[in-house]
């Protein structure tokens, strides 16, 4: 098991690293921000939100021109900087008093968070093989869910003393995470600029598969508020069970991916076998929905077993789909347009985080049963439809990578499978 959960010696080891150190303080910052900026800063709380969705609306419009920049600078050193700009803006959270320098940092914080991810994934394109990227992938994953979990219960101690000190030595930390994660990957082999392409600039937004598989998979990280926002919501509002199963089904989703990511992700090595992964995601999400539909109107016992008996479902599709996207996301981009191609995959995060509250309190909240079924129907329906186009963007079928036109072959060949 142990050999499982860590990455071999190497760059790799050092990826991970990396993203252990930063998660740690990101755990922290994500239980604490929200009583941070209403109780430290002084802001109300509707304006807290405005301004988060104003920054991360930003980092979703930014992603793409930062990976391209990534691709022709280099990822490594693109990488390092954006980590070092993240880690100012989360300094900068320290001494903000007011709503528009706040926003300048939440903006200023989520631009180099999106670009930051882009070209880390372009830095892991260039150091491991085709074959190794979801199986490494996988193991940031767990490293990420183990980082968090563990910033999580530092930020839930500075929760608990409830002081000014206390809060602003979370988001020092959370600062110096990404300092630490900046040094780290200054330790791992450059890896040279993409050879410049002629003459397109984004060329991602024209080609037209990538961009639909892309919107589809946003339809599938709707997962994501589901255990922050959704699940709670739904517990509280509609089912008896008692509220620390929202901090149980948390924890039983983080242990899980740490444990069981790494396993789950090693049978996808390929284009058929990545569209089949998410498939058999969507039938246990749908199954998930309608599990958690029946926690409604029952004695508090039954709700809490049938609740967790969902979250184990959920749980399941969550990792067979992110480890299905991440081969898709990566096998699908065209050579040397690595950071560009996934600056945009991950604009679906961001978007999925913005749109997804309104998206699951109308569904799950006012809906009820008939909400937790659409939901499952479209998780379904979009996963089943990203087989055909992933066929259709697949290298080999007469279309030109980066426009999604037919043109007659020879293709410019995208990234080996």
């Amino acid at each position: 098991m142990t050999v499982s959960l860590v990455p071999p010696p190497g760059p790799q080891r050092i990826l991970a690293l990396a993203q252990l150190t930063n998660s740690v303080g990101d755990g922290a910052y994500y239980v604490t921000s929200a009583l941070y900026f209403t109780h430290v800063v002084g802001l109300a709380p509707a304006r807290v939100g405005l301004g988060l969705t104003v920054a991360w609306a930003v980092g979703s419009l930014v992603g793409v021109p930062l990976g391209r920049v990534a691709d022709r600078r280099g990822p490594r050193g693109t990488a390092v900087a954006l980590a070092l700009v993240t880690g100012l803006a989360v300094a900068a959270f320290l001494v903000v008093r007011g709503f528009v320098p706040f926003v300048a940092a939440a903006c200023a914080y989520a631009a180099a968070q999106s670009g930051l991810a882009a070209a880390r994934q372009a830095l892991l394109a260039g150091l491991v093989s085709a074959t190794e990227r979801t199986g490494l992938l996988a193991h940031l994953q767990s490293t990420l869910n183990a980082g968090l979990a563990v910033g999580a219960g530092l930020g839930g101690l500075a929760l608990h003393a409830g002081t000014r000190a206390a809060y602003l030595g979370v988001f020092a930390l959370d600062a110096a995470s990404f300092l630490l994660c900046a040094a780290l990957l200054l330790r791992v082999p450059p890896v040279p600029p993409a050879a410049r392409h002629a003459p397109t600039r984004l060329a991602v937004l024209r080609d037209r598969p990538y961009v639909v598989l892309a919107l589809l998979n946003t339809v599938l990280l709707l997962r994501m508020p589901l255990l922050s926002l959704g699940l709670p919501l739904w517990i509280t509002e509609r089912t008896d069970a008692p509220d620390w199963v929202v901090s149980a089904l948390f924890v039983l989703n983080t242990g899980a991916v740490m444990l069981f990511q790494v396993r789950t992700a090693r049978a996808i090595t390929s284009l058929a076998s990545a569209t089949r992964a998410v498939r058999r995601a969507s039938w246990a999400m749908f199954a998930a929905c309608a599990v958690f539909a029946l926690s409604a109107r029952v004695p508090a016992q039954v709700a809490v077993a049938v609740l967790v008996a969902g979250a184990v479902l959920q749980v399941v599709s969550e990792m067979g789909q992110s480890a299905g996207a991440w081969q898709l996301s990566f096998d699908l981009a065209p050579t040397g347009r690595t950071g560009e191609y996934q600056g945009f995959f991950g604009t679906g995060v961001t978007v999925a985080r913005t749109l997804g509250p309104l998206v699951l309190t109308s569904l799950l909240v006012q809906w009820g049963t008939p909400g937790w079924l659409l939901l499952g129907g479209a998780t379904s329906a979009a996963s089943y439809a990203m087989g055909p186009v992933a066929r259709r963007a697949a290298p080999g079928d007469g279309a030109s990578p980066g426009t999604g036109l037919a043109t007659p072959p020879p293709a410019v060949p995208r990234a080996a499978t």
